[in-house]
């Protein structure tokens, strides 16, 4: 993009180089297949974990990489470079593994954190449910104290790792007469606790390879010892490590933009029509300089929060701003270069068709576009 980036250390290149090569030699070979399975090879977990890029921010105490955001950072924006979207490590180790460090007690963090570095435990979160969404104050799982154990009743959907986790942070209301934010709390369920089941692996309409599945509590029992963080405060939990996930997606966001630009750059001026090249129209040439001045705008934007994040500056409004406007315009952009590859562009073959399927959900998860509106307007 000739840009020139100075966000990044020289110890952040490092990484770069050692996670684009994993992903060159464990992850694009496998994607087709991947993506018919429905599900990652859990095996890719544990290369990841030796190669040290689960977790990179965690505390080397508890197996992790003692590095910050910006190795966070890193990961993402090769994943998104190369396409990859089945392995969700960003999600385990970037957005659910901090609820871990941060609220966990200093047995629960001994006992499940260096499994999460080593990719011998899969994180999920339970969050959305069949009739909330967005809606998180509204959810109807319940986790009722009998004595000295929490018995969970309650279903969940669209939860990503959600066939492959082993440990599930899940939000639930542990004071079932109570409503909204003061009534909801974090328990860590392990995924082989009698009654807990997991249902149909959902088909999306993209990222076929991250396995996106329904979960379902009957009567599952945990020790009051697997609440995560104070009783009653999970919304509270919740809202201090959103704007980190939705920073991600931004960042993300940002990758397939300049990814996408440059393949429909490639795809133009090689591909041949009415005597010449779909390059040689000027409406091509346009619409690519309104994507480029986009993708620079995205791209100065992140970068810039990119920095404010490292110093742990940045806001719940940044957060949303990011998320809203790198997301939105990548959809608009992708439309347009799915255009300039004519037939051509709807073949899941040709790397512009997978990216149009994949990046769709990123304008829904995370908090949807609406609610980064809202955030933002309050700020008005």
């Amino acid at each position: 993009m000739q840009i020139e980036r100075t966000v990044f250390r020289d110890d952040h290149e490092m990484f770069r180089t050692t996670v684009r090569r994993f992903i060159e030699r464990e992850c694009v070979p496998h994607n087709e297949a991947w993506a018919k399975a429905g599900k990652v090879d859990r095996e890719v977990w544990r290369k990841a974990g030796r190669e040290g890029l689960l977790c990179p921010m965690l505390s080397e105490e508890y197996g992790g990489g003692g590095g910050d955001f910006g190795h966070a950072a890193v990961l993402g924006e090769e994943m998104a470079r190369a396409g990859v979207t089945g392995p969700a490590f960003g999600m385990h180790s970037d957005i659910i593994a901090p609820y871990i460090e941060r609220l966990g007690t200093e047995e629960q963090k001994r006992k499940w954190l260096p499994g999460c570095a080593s990719g011998d435990v899969v994180l999920a979160i339970g969050m959305t449910e069949p009739g909330t969404g967005s809606d998180l104050k509204g959810i109807r799982t319940t986790a009722a104290r009998e004595g000295d154990e929490y018995v969970i009743n309650g279903s969940k959907t669209f939860i990503s790792n959600g066939l492959l986790a082993d440990l599930i942070v899940l939000v639930c209301k542990t004071d079932p007469k109570g409503t909204g934010s003061k009534a909801m709390s974090l328990i860590l369920v392990e995924c082989d606790r009698p009654g807990f089941r997991r249902g149909r692996k959902l088909h999306k309409v993209g990222q076929p390879a991250q396995d996106t599945a329904e979960l379902f509590f009957d009567n599952v029992r945990v020790p009051v010892s697997n609440l995560l963080g104070e009783e009653g405060k999970g919304m509270y939990a919740l809202m201090h490590e959103l704007p980190q996930e939705r920073f991600l997606i931004a960042l993300g966001a940002a990758t397939q933009l300049e990814t996408c630009l440059q393949h429909t750059l490639d795809y133009v001026k090689d591909r041949k029509a009415f005597g010449g090249t779909v390059w040689d129209f000027q409406n091509t040439k346009f619409k690519l300089a309104d994507i480029k001045a986009q993708a620079v705008a995205v791209r100065t934007m992140t970068d810039h929060y990119l920095g404010e994040h490292m110093r742990r500056r940045l806001t719940l409004e940044e957060a949303a701003i990011a998320k809203l406007y790198s997301t939105e315009t990548l959809g608009r952009a992708l439309d347009e270069m799915v255009q300039l590859h004519g037939g051509y562009g709807y073949m899941l073959e040709y790397p512009i068709a997978q990216a149009f399927a994949d990046a769709r959900v990123t304008r829904i998860y995370g908090g949807t576009s609406e609610v980064q509106r809202d955030l933002i307007s309050r700020k008005l």
